[in-house]
């Protein structure tokens, strides 16, 4: 069993509930009261259920279906739509550092018009929220293109005017209304909420409301009915066929009781549009930009208070401190990030992963918990036949042999088990149909028998002569055929059961022996139907129900929906980088519990969905932490278990396609869907696969890991050095009595070395980095900036004693000199410091990094060399370095790289991480 500890101690919940709370509420109680007024159409007389609605089994008339769907409008449920691009435009500018550096830029043209800075400071908010707006707006019309690709249309039963026939014609589906009389037929989405009024052999999957992977039977109905037993849930009804579910055999007539959101499917979706609940990253970003900018607030006051102080000139002291508060500030995180988002979202894409929402890739790479279903995630999503048993529960070819003779010679509609044992035959070639056979008759399936029966004539062989007989095959359910069975075929009895040989009488005794193999399979997780045969004592050209008695049980069938080839491996893989995976299923307990121990789950106790609606917060928090599999969970218990999982300090993924998963998908950190989803499940997903495969999702987790350790790089880097230099120049302020740099200067410095930074995104991570999940820690960068950035004072101080005593720049007259050299001194340590921050390793040795890192850092080292000899140094400020300043340079550079590295050590020894 898998145990998770919270990274973070549990918290009080505050008083009163909280947004997230109060939708769950809304959502569960609107579910519930569609759910009672359903349920009470079950429970009525189709006569009095077409009364209701106001409609005939005729149809209603065009004139009548074009007055409801004005009343009662599309029947479409509520989904998310994509803001205009230009309120999107707006959004991509809502970042705090953003609103800072624009706040900036505006005092600097105040000041000073013409100030260059106010240039630069506009050139990076205008990119960064450009880049971060157009990615997410290509996202998302992209994942637009994948709901538009499939109009569907429905048969509708209307008549052109009062007294006019009924026309059976196809409508597209958002054009049903209530009254409408729908046809349904193998294949079929169902397009609305149904009340069944005629029904033959009707089977309907509905895994998407409630995840069960086999279709369930809908009782044979024949117009006026009774309708049946009421029930609390309208998933369970055997009369009713719910939007958002398809026919899988079988035909039926319906009369459409609700559409659109007044649907059990939109009462779902209608609660799931709106403002979504804050993910991890927006948490993260959010808490690091504030520390930022509570640090800057703090600091630009002392160093304008101190420059003004001690140089008398305020104007000065406040553009220097103007300047300082944009070294302080990250201005191109918002950039880094997008750079970062966008560039993780091509590489997905490559993948065939759309990303809809940029901040969703470092969720998952922060991902500690996955939550997924089990149909299509773990198993292929299709029937197999796993095993075919005799009496004993021994494998036996005769019992296959049977089964697919059953299956290869039935005329209806084969469902998913009769093709699962054909397609297992037809794999193995270990049966083969000959002359031996041929058809004679059949008995259909019907829901009540639970049974279907083929009559073959079997020509068997006796001397020179042939002789005819023939024989039934029945297979069903267990207890159907086991109620018509008098014997059972045990072939240690006697010679080959063809010839008759080897029957026993089916005993009370040799019933229950029997029956307990076919339950022992079913706690396997297995679907299990009934073989048996009778040899007709007069042959004749038609049988009927009646015929099904006296049968002789042969041995049974067991079906599976297999566990993918891969996915144990992908667990594995998952369970490598760190993430815990736990099975959600709205599917029955056994199956779940087979399947997940097959692909390597460590199960434990499985627990049901109506189990944890009696648990308070508290309890399902401590209970969703020590518990792998959930089973038989509706929408609603699904989203809590989500809550409670972040609540005790986890990062959660879910993984779904059905409607059941859509509130779960919302609450989620990273809510994963696929193409072929329901709609309104890819509308609140943040990622889309293309090939529903957890190697996939892997690949995404590493991808996200690369992307924020990359973001932390920049913050850690861009803070500790920012710090250090306001530090040192807070030491300078007080005891030179010049300007230790320019403004221009200062501004031209952050310049050039967050131009160089950009090359962050395409930089690579160390291996050991991406085996565990990232999450976002203001406190550890906090931490980190005040431990390093002290460093780059200790050698910036050394500088200025050096410029000071060495080159005598030591009056107003030398200021230019003492400024040239601290600039080159400054920008030079905090390029190096690159290489020094982005691995825990030894740089250079141990680590490398990435091309574009290196081309970058390499430009700025030779920007920053060649400023004071440019053409634009006087305009700049800086004068030519003399020859002997560069072996000092070089001293001071070397022993900041040897200290930083000792630091790191102790650091990385101390609290147990660096990046």
């Amino acid at each position: 069993m898998t145990m998770l500890t919270p990274r973070t101690p549990a918290t009080l919940a505050p008083p009163g509930p909280s947004r997230r709370e109060r939708r769950a509420a809304e959502l569960q109680a609107r579910t519930r009261l569609v759910g009672e007024r359903l349920a009470g159409i079950s429970a009525r007389p189709g006569v009095q259920v077409l009364q209701e609605v106001d409609t005939s089994t005729a149809g209603l008339t065009a004139a009548e279906a074009a007055l409801r769907l004005e009343r009662h409008g599309s029947n479409t449920v509520a989904h998310e739509r994509a803001p205009r691009w230009y309120l999107q435009l707006v959004k991509a500018y809502g970042n705090p550092f953003i609103a800072v550096l624009v706040f900036l830029a505006a005092v600097m043209y105040w000041q000073d018009p013409g100030d260059p800075g106010v240039v630069i400071l506009s050139v990076m908010v205008g990119i960064s929220g450009l880049l971060r707006f157009w990615q997410e707006f290509r996202s998302g019309r992209a994942a637009d293109a994948l709901r538009k690709l499939v109009t569907t249309t429905c048969a509708v039963q209307r008549r052109a005017g009062s007294g006019c026939a009924p026309t059976t014609f196809e409508v597209p589906m958002d054009q049903v209304v209530p009254g409408d009389v729908v046809r349904l037929a193998a294949g079929d989405l169902i397009p609305a909420d149904l009340r069944i009024v005629t029904a033959k052999d009707l089977g309907v999957s509905q895994a998407a409301l409630s995840g069960e992977s086999l279709p369930v039977a809908k009782a044979d109905t024949r117009a006026p009915d009774l309708g049946q037993q009421e029930t609390s849930d309208p998933v369970d009804a055997d009369n009713l066929a719910l939007m958002g579910t398809s026919v899988t055999s079988g035909t039926a007539t319906g009369i459409v009781v609700a559409t659109g959101a007044d649907t059990y499917f939109g009462s779902m979706a209608g609660s799931l549009v709106g403002e979504r609940p804050r993910t991890n990253f927006d948490t993260g970003v959010r808490k690091v930009s504030f520390l930022l900018i509570r640090f800057m607030l703090v600091m630009v006051p002392v160093v304008f208070m101190v420059n003004g102080l001690t140089k008398g000139d305020w104007d000065e002291a406040f553009l220097f401190g103007v300047a300082v508060a944009v070294g302080l500030t990250p201005e191109m995180l918002p950039m880094v990030v997008s750079a970062n988002l966008a560039r993780g979202a091509v590489a997905m894409s490559r993948r065939k992963v759309v990303v809809k929402r940029l901040d969703a890739i470092q969720n998952l790479g922060a991902m500690d918990v996955l939550c997924t279903d089990k149909t299509g995630t773990l198993t292929e999503d299709r029937i197999v036949l796993d095993r075919y048993l005799d009496v004993h529960g021994d494998e036996d070819d005769e019992v296959l042999e049977y089964g697919y003779l059953n299956s290869r010679f039935q005329t209806g509609l084969r469902n998913l088990m009769d093709q699962a044992v054909i397609d297992r035959v037809d794999e193995a070639e270990e049966v083969v149909v000959d002359a031996r056979f041929s058809m004679v008759d059949e008995i259909p399936f019907d829901f009540a028998r639970r049974r279907m029966s083929v009559v073959l004539d079997r020509n068997s062989v006796v001397g020179d002569f042939g002789r005819h007989e023939h024989i039934m095959i029945t297979k069903g359910a267990v207890e159907e055929v086991l109620d018509r069975c008098t014997h059972m075929r045990d072939r240690g009895q006697g010679a080959h059961p063809a010839e008759g040989s080897g029957t026993v009488e089916l005993t009370e005794q040799l019933r229950r022996q029997v029956t307990r193999i076919a339950e022992d399979n079913n706690r396997r997780g297995l679907r299990v139907l009934a073989v048996a045969t009778r040899t007709m004592d007069s042959p004749r050209e038609t049988y009927t129900v009646a015929d099904e008695d006296g049968l002789t049980l042969v041995g049974f069938l067991a079906f599976l929906d297999p566990p993918k080839a891969d996915a144990a491996r992908a667990l594995t893989g998952l369970a490598d980088k760190g993430i815990a995976v736990k099975v959600v299923t709205g599917d029955n307990e056994l199956v779940a519990a087979r399947v997940c121990a097959d692909v390597g789950i460590d199960v434990g106790q499985v627990v049901l969905g109506p189990g944890t609606d009696a648990l308070d917060d508290t309890e399902l928090r401590a209970l969703a932490a020590r518990t792998t599999v959930f089973a038989k969970v509706n929408p609603v218990q699904k989203a809590r278990i989500v809550r409670a999982l972040q609540a005790g300090g986890h990062t959660v993924g879910f993984l779904g396609d059905g409607i059941n998963d859509a509130a779960a998908l919302r609450d989620a950190d990273v809510g994963i869907s696929v193409d072929t989803a329901v709609d309104i499940a890819k509308e609140s997903a943040d990622i889309i696969l293309l090939e529903k495969d957890l190697t996939v999702l892997e690949q995404g987790v590493v991808q996200g890991r690369t992307t924020f350790g990359n973001t932390i790089k920049y913050i850690k880097m861009t803070a500790s050095s920012n710090f250090g230099n306001v530090f040192s120049v807070l030491v300078a302020s007080a005891f030179i009595p010049f300007q230790p740099m320019l403004a221009i200067m200062l501004l031209v410095q952050n310049l050039v070395y967050d131009l160089a930074q950009l090359a962050t995104p395409w930089d690579r991570m160390d291996e050991e980095y991406l085996r565990e999940p990232r999450n976002w820690d203001a406190r550890g960068i906090g931490r980190f900036m005040v431990t390093i950035g002290p460093i780059s004072s200790v050698f910036d101080i050394a500088m200025f004693l050096i410029m000071w005593h060495v080159f005598a720049a030591d009056s107003e007259a030398s200021q230019s000199l003492f400024q040239s050299g601290w600039f080159v001194e400054g920008l030079l340590s905090q390029t190096l410091i690159v290489h020094m921050i982005r691995t825990r390793k030894i740089p250079f040795v141990q680590s490398r990094a990435s091309r574009p890192v290196m081309v970058a850092t390499v430009l700025a080292v030779l920007t920053g060399l060649w400023l004071p000899f440019s053409p634009l140094a006087p305009a700049l400020g800086f004068v030519a370095l003399p020859a002997g300043y560069f072996p000092w340079l070089i001293g001071v550079l070397l022993a900041y790289c040897t200290l930083t590295q000792l630091v790191k050590t102790w650091y990385v020894r101390r609290f147990g991480t660096w990046l």
